[in-house]
């Protein structure tokens, strides 16, 4: 027999060696002894209140063995032979594409612009310490995409596009802890996805399937309302069928393409600001009702915080606990700040992305003239200004948080995490007046929500300006372009996903859709 409980345990009972046990045989009334197993099947923490406490749904197992193996299976064909499948780009969507591909008996044939995993390094420590970006491999481009090196979170509300668990079961399956199944907010950590994403490489390789990297798209070939070929960087032109597009949100490249081919794309709303930067015991005291160090079984606690400043939203976006800030620009003359944290999320720092929604339709008149490019253009103003902000390199702009709000040029900025470095820049009077003076009353009222929050002892650093695709890709509900019918625009790039789980399960649905079995 096999039960489902929940089971509420107290900061002090989870320091009891076998109390999931003890717990399940109170509640169950049975003695201990006819319980042969139990199976966490989630685990969160519940720190509204100063008695900290752990809520778990587990399965309970009852004179019965529990099962080894997974629900799920995955049955990868050899594709060596098979019709092909073009996917550009192997971020999360285009490597879940991929994997459906074989598992279909496709064949995936993909082009990605960046390095792998192994050799994006080298292009990521010229980023952090030589302030050189390398404009095909960086933080946003390359093996894995943006997710691989850009902290690895895994939480999704997009629970009706597709089959979460199965996306979980593939990334333990290649690799990831299957702590990952359980936790409430999952993550697998920057230092531990590259080998998860080199496994799920040698997967596709193994099964027939072709990678081919540093390959940038420069052009399609078009008849007849299909893509017949696709131009590469090498100078190459390969022949298609069917193209999966899945370049993630910092492709512009692919979005100028797409408008000099009168292929129809459009402006699309998104959200842009800073990151804001605390000592992580900061955030812990605040969130465990602590002073001093947190309790050792209490993960770097975390933050979600939204406001309405009339009528304008602002919110956190990828906090990052005991993590770090990281450059994530696409290209030299602009700086981009994003946000990662290790497996162990034991960084002093934490920071998180404090953004403000920009309404493609109504905020942007004074880039009209760039059509369904206006909202990228705003963008790429933003992060222009912080680069000549800084010092003309990587190093951020930046200012204390109280600074900001209070409208004065910090004197001192605090320590960072943040490699490139940072440089006191007057952010208050920079940033325009939808984005500044919304994120100015934003940081009081969050400092209202959480006491502590509103400090000198935090920065804030510019420009947090990639959270989503400032254009969209259209494409009807047999998932292919209205007009390009055999190119499946997909994932974040093309707007119909917001991190690495959405993306994944676009990727599956794209390459369904393309082999026929949507």
């Amino acid at each position: 027999m096999v039960k489902d409980i929940q089971l509420r345990v107290s900061l002090k009972e989870e320091e009891i060696p076998d109390i999931l046990l003890i717990k399940s045989a109170e509640w169950l009334s049975i003695p201990r002894e006819d319980i042969s197993g139990i199976k966490i099947l989630r685990k969160s923490i519940d720190a509204r209140k100063p008695k900290i406490i752990f809520n778990y749904k587990v399965s309970v197992f009852i004179k019965e063995p529990v099962p080894e193996t997974s629900d799920y299976h995955f049955e990868y064909k050899d594709v060596s032979n098979s019709k092909p499948v073009h996917i550009i780009g192997f971020g999360p969507a285009g490597m879940y594409a991929a994997l459906r591909c074989v598992e279909l008996g496709y064949k995936p044939i993909v082009l990605e612009r960046g390095a792998n995993v192994q050799d994006r390094r080298r292009d990521l420590k010229a980023i952090n310490q030589d302030h050189f970006v390398n404009e095909d491999s960086n933080y946003c481009f390359g093996e894995g995409g943006a997710g691989t090196y850009s902290d690895g979170k895994l939480y999704t509300r997009s629970l009706k596009r597709g089959d979460v668990r199965r996306i979980f079961e593939n990334l333990v399956f290649h690799g990831a802890t299957d702590q990952i199944l359980v936790d409430a907010h999952p993550h697998i950590g920057t230092n531990k996805l590259p080998k998860v994403v080199q496994n799920i490489r040698q997967t596709i390789l193994d099964f027939g399937g072709e990678i081919h990297f540093n390959t940038r798209v420069t052009d399609f070939i078009i008849k007849n309302e299909k893509i017949v070929a696709l131009q590469l960087n090498n100078g190459n032109e390969l022949t298609t069928e069917k193209v999966i597009l899945a370049t993630g949100h910092s492709a512009r490249d692919i979005f100028y393409l797409l408008d000099r081919k009168n292929i129809a794309i459009e402006a699309k709303s998104f959200a842009m600001g800073v990151r804001a930067e605390h000592p992580q015991q900061i955030i812990d005291n605040i969130q465990y009702h602590c002073s001093g160090e947190r309790h050792p079984l209490l993960p770097a606690a975390s933050y979600s915080l939204v406001q309405q400043v009339n009528g304008r939203g602002v919110y956190s976006f990828c906090m990052c606990p005991g993590g770090f800030i990281v450059p994530a620009a696409t290209a030299n003359g602009e700086v981009v700040v994003n946000g990662m944290s290790p497996s162990r999320r034991n960084n002093k720092f934490a920071n998180s992305g404090i953004v403000v929604e920009i309404n493609a339709d109504k905020d942007l008149h004074k880039y009209e003239q760039f059509g369904a490019l206006k909202a990228l253009e705003f963008q790429k103003d933003f992060e222009k200004l912080a680069f000549t902000s800084g010092n003309r390199d990587q190093t951020a702009p930046a200012q204390r948080m109280t600074d900001f709000v209070e409208g004065r040029l910090s004197s001192t900025l605090n320590e960072t995490s943040y490699q490139p470095g940072i440089k006191s820049a007057p952010l208050h009077s920079l940033f325009p007046k939808i984005i500044g003076s919304t994120l100015r009353k934003g940081f009081k009222a969050f400092g209202d929500k959480m006491k502590g929050y509103y400090t000198e002892e935090a920065n804030i650093i510019g420009v947090e300006s990639r959270t989503s695709s400032p254009v969209s890709i259209p494409r009807t509900d047999q998932l292919h372009h209205p007009e390009i019918t055999n190119l499946y625009p997909c994932g974040e790039g093309a707007g119909y996903a917001g991190g690495i789980i959405s993306a994944a399960m676009d990727g599956e649905r794209c390459a369904e859709a393309a082999t026929g079995n949507l």
